[in-house]
């Protein structure tokens, strides 16, 4: 049994951290942070908690967490890297869900998230959270960068094609479409119900901060230079992210479809789909699985690609889960065994 605690957690990914490590029967959480509700009875915020934590938000402090084996940093980017160092010096495993350790490039990180790095340093000892391609890594390394939403989607999507050279790598196009709750949980005109109901749209079109982090993704995978076009859509939906991925490829229907099988047959999160399916994300709501699905419209060499996922579980607090389960040689689905809600 090790002891966790959570930094941010009355934020979406906090809260489903939270909803997950209750569960789970190797870890109890014994700390929970926030500034704002300091105090208060986490289950008196979040009530679907009641009967499974009866703890009380503390402030964000290194002494407060003193006592854990494992932090989560639930929060904004820029926050984690501030802690991480003194927490990791006290022989305290870090996890962070936000974008602070992503980027190998420190220089690249303040373009994208207009801050400079807290810790540039410490960069290199992060390793990059998708289990699915560093696992070796990711059980040996005490501070684990959490993947985002959108590139946990993309590159499970692309990586099987590209893994094996069959993808043209200078066309690459993610369209993508995610819910609100990406946004994550703060009063903003853009993300209010009655401005996105019955209204789609695309935004951050002429470059999105995920961009470089899918990029150096498959670009270490590639070996090369990968030229990706990136746009992501806001529906008016809660939880889901449903990438459409087009490449050119010579294989035809039946190859691609048994390399994806291949690729991921001993992957307990990814569902490769028969050929020609549809995925819709209420199938994979509340669950920590990436459902993929193969299409060659009207027999061409254009491959569409279909992934899609739950952005606050395989696209946050699952995937974090499932990282923490490898860092400390649990199962790797243990408190992950959860089936997608439905309707």
């Amino acid at each position: 049994m090790i002891e966790a605690g959570i930094v941010g957690g009355t934020g979406y990914t906090g809260v489903e951290l939270l909803r997950i490590l209750t569960l789970h029967p190797q870890v109890n959480v014994t700390v929970v942070t926030s500034r704002a509700d300091e105090g208060k009875r986490v289950d008196a915020l979040y009530p679907s908690l009641r009967g499974v934590c009866n703890l009380t938000f503390v402030t964000p402090t290194v002494e407060n967490l003193a006592s854990c084996d494992v932090v989560f940093f639930a929060t904004p980017n820029g926050t984690a890297m501030l802690m991480a160092e003194q927490l990791l010096a006290k022989g305290i495993k870090v996890i962070d869900l936000s974008a602070d350790f992503r980027l190998q490039d420190p220089l690249q990180w303040q373009h994208w998230y207009g801050m400079e790095h807290a810790c540039p340093e410490m960069i290199k000892q992060a390793v990059y959270g998708l289990p699915e391609v560093n696992r070796a890594a990711i059980k040996a390394t005490r501070l684990l960068a959490c993947p985002g939403c959108y590139p946990t989607a993309v590159q499970l999507g692309f990586l099987p094609l590209i893994e094996q050279n069959a993808a043209d790598l200078s066309h690459l196009i993610a369209d993508v479409k995610s819910g609100v709750s990406g946004a994550g949980r703060k009063a903003e005109l853009a993300t209010l119900m009655s401005e996105t109901g019955e209204s789609f749209k695309a935004y951050a079109v002429a470059g999105h901060r995920h961009l470089p982090e899918i990029t150096q993704g498959l670009e270490a995978v590639a070996k090369q230079t990968v030229n990706l076009t990136f746009v992501p859509h806001l529906t008016p939906m809660i939880r889901g992210i449903h990438a459409t991925l087009y490449t050119q490829t010579s294989l035809d229907s039946d190859a691609v479809q048994h390399l994806y099988e291949q690729r991921y047959a001993h992957e307990s999160f990814v569902d490769v789909l028969p050929l020609g399916s549809m995925p819709d994300t209420r199938n994979v709501r509340g669950s920590n699985k990436c459902q993929i699905a193969l299409h060659k419209p009207q027999g061409g060499n254009t491959l569409v690609i279909l992934s899609v996922i739950d952005n606050l579980v395989k696209g946050a607090a699952g995937q974090a889960v499932q990282g923490m389960n490898l860092m400390f040689g649990f199962n790797e689905t243990l408190g992950l065994k959860t089936i997608a809600l439905y309707p």
